[in-house]
């Protein structure tokens, strides 16, 4: 991909309707606004139902801001108008409640008087939740593209660390199972020196939650200034992380404080990679399985048999 002195801009999933809905749009903006239009945020996050009926001026009374503030919140999330954006919270509490009322229930944090039942309907239903909100904001051009570049790629380096890094361990596994050149790198010295190898018909990809984990934000964008094609796979498409790439991926997986690093994040990018290496190995249809049969057939030896 060829370089200029302004980056382009990168591919996101849609924000429109074809995207996530509002709620999950809102969620994943919010850390990077602005105080002010945090507030809006806040606001709207705490009571989606009643926001969707105010107007712009009791809003922003709420947010303890002005109606202009809302407007840029409107605008800066790519809801073109505030009546778009009540029309959108709308249609997003109209999905919770057909869900049902128990499971808005299940949705919260763990709670001290939880029994244990409730614990692991709370953890299941917002694993759930999580997959069903990130398949709605994914984008088919966007994925695509990645697998495009994937599948053409001289080589692939995969940056994460921390949980992040055993989704990259992963997709590098699975990767290298169907014959592509694949390496992970979960130290930031090994990144940053493998990328001085990388450039123009190579692939790096950067996986990070919160988009703002430097040991893996710095590495893909090294990568991006030595020419190679560069994928983000975060939950916060407006992240240090995915300014660095040309192609954003994005989860939707709410992280609680009880829960903050925790199953739920990881399943979702799991099942993006799932989703990137089935289609890489759908493109060699009958090399994939040979390989994949193969690489499998080469550990049979190793397991137990029972008499």
């Amino acid at each position: 991909m060829t370089r200029r002195d302004e980056p382009p801009t990168p591919e996101r999933g849609p924000a429109g309707a074809s995207g996530a809905d509002a709620l999950t749009r809102i969620r994943a903006g919010r850390p990077t606004l602005p105080p002010s239009e945090r507030r809006v945020a806040d606001a709207v996050i705490a009571d989606p139902a009643g926001s969707s009926e105010l107007s712009i001026g009791v809003l922003a009374e709420r947010a303890a801001t002005s109606p202009a503030t809302v407007l840029r919140f409107c605008r800066t999330l790519g809801f073109g108008s505030y009546p778009q954006l009540r029309l959108a919270l709308a249609a997003a509490v109209a999905h919770e409640r057909a869900v049902g009322g128990e499971r808005s229930a299940l949705g919260t944090d763990i709670d001290p008087s939880d029994t244990l039942e409730q614990i692991v309907k709370k953890i299941i239903y917002n694993e759930v939740r999580a997959l069903d909100e990130t398949a709605r904001s994914v984008d088919p051009a966007v994925l695509g593209r990645a697998v495009d570049a994937i599948t053409a790629a001289r080589r692939i380096d995969i940056f994460g660390v921390g949980a992040s890094a055993f989704v990259g361990q992963d997709l590098h596994q699975k990767l290298h199972r169907v014959g592509h050149i694949a390496f992970v790198w979960t130290d930031v010295h090994a990144a940053l020196t493998a990328t001085a190898l990388l450039g123009p018909g190579d692939v790096a990809i950067g996986i990070s939650h919160s988009g703002e984990t430097e040991d893996t934000v710095e590495p893909l964008a090294a990568a991006a200034a030595r020419g190679a094609t560069t994928v983000a796979l975060t939950n916060f498409p407006r992240s240090a992380l995915a300014e660095a790439a040309d192609l954003v991926l994005t989860t939707s997986a709410r992280e609680t404080p009880f829960r903050s690093g925790a199953t739920v994040s990881r399943i979702a990018q799991l099942a993006l990679v799932d989703c990137l290496f089935v289609a890489v190995a759908q493109r060699s249809y009958d090399a994939a399985a040979s390989a994949l049969q193969e690489t499998y057939t080469a550990v049979q030896r190793r397991r137990r048999r029972r008499s």
